[in-house]
């Protein structure tokens, strides 16, 4: 992945939303996207060319284009109507994003256009955001990670922060190995990334 100094950025053909371009290449802001956040901070995984990614949660793709600017392929999920025009719209000026209209909590419903992943990208802010991502774990190759954003407000708004990381980190050890756990402040407040792999 290609820094300028401190800035993380990526190859791509710009415009896609109005993002800041440095010496040609697309400024991948930490304020706008979760992953760059945890990549600024030191954390996430590395992307190369040959990975495969299953986005869940891809919005107006914002983040889904600065990823398949590193990628073989994303295959972008996204449920809501008004987003899914944004990202049908990158996706055409991308020809590696697959974008998907489905509920990320069926999977089921988009398995006939999946192939195996390297990476499972889980940005859907709802309360059962584990379950979401152990849902989809069969798309994702032994070895391959997760990278899990977890909004702990969207979980339950009751209790700390601290306490729903703690729950969620828990469940995914179950079926996972939890390899990082780092807040996303000061980018994403109540924002948490849980990377994990999957054993083999």
């Amino acid at each position: 992945m290609k820094w300028l100094g401190n800035v993380l950025v990526s190859p791509g053909e710009g415009g896609v939303y109005g993002e800041r371009t440095l010496d040609g290449y697309r400024v991948w802001d930490p304020y706008r996207s979760k992953l760059a956040a945890l990549y600024t901070l030191g954390g996430g995984v590395e992307l190369t060319p040959e990975i495969r990614v299953l986005y869940l949660g891809a919005a107006n793709g914002t983040t889904v284009s600065h990823v398949a600017d590193y990628v073989e392929t994303v295959y972008a999920v996204e449920f809501a109507p008004r987003p899914m025009q944004d990202l049908l719209e990158v996706a055409r000026r991308r020809r590696n994003i697959v974008p998907i209209m489905a509920d990320a909590n069926r999977p089921e419903e988009y398995a006939p256009f999946m192939e195996a992943v390297d990476i499972l990208y889980q940005d859907v802010a709802q309360p059962n955001q584990v379950e979401i991502a152990e849902r989809n774990l069969p798309f994702l190759k032994p070895g391959g990670h997760l990278i899990l954003m977890l909004k702990t407000r969207s979980v339950d708004v009751r209790r700390e922060p601290a306490e729903v990381l703690a729950g969620a980190r828990a469940g995914l050890e179950e079926h996972l190995d939890v390899t990082d756990v780092r807040w996303l402040d000061p980018y994403h407040h109540d924002h948490a990334a849980i990377v994990c792999s999957r054993r083999g």
